[in-house]
């Protein structure tokens, strides 16, 4: 998680959604140099997010799927235990209501004035 905290890492992730690209390529789309997207590359690819093929003298860069699946199942399993906590919130501060005779509107309010005369 702490490697998609970088706005740059994030553009380059989404970049490659289109499909392999060199480090030339990923520089060129974005206001970056091919040396910072090397970098950024590397750490990627450390956290199993992309994977990188040699062809011929350029290595082309594209999404690891089993990575991309990986985060995607940590993210539902977070969300799933940050929605159940919030039910789990909601319910235990919902009070149920009481009947207590007639509606409290209008009329109820005039005669409890009238009562005090």
């Amino acid at each position: 998680m702490a490697v998609l905290g970088d706005a740059r890492r994030r553009e380059i992730l989404e970049t490659l959604l289109g499909g392999p690209c060199s480090v030339a390529e990923i520089a060129r789309r974005l206001p970056v140099t091919r040396s910072a997207v090397s970098q950024h590359l590397g750490v990627l690819r450390g956290a199993g997010l992309v994977r990188h093929d040699k062809r011929g003298t350029r290595h082309m860069y594209r999404l690891d799927p089993g990575g991309v699946a990986a985060l995607r199942n940590y993210l539902e399993w977070l969300w799933q235990h940050a929605l159940s906590d919030f039910k789990d919130a909601a319910e235990a501060t919902a009070t149920p209501r009481k009947s207590r005779g007639a509606p409290r509107g209008r009329k109820a309010i005039r005669t409890r004035k009238e009562d005090k005369r």
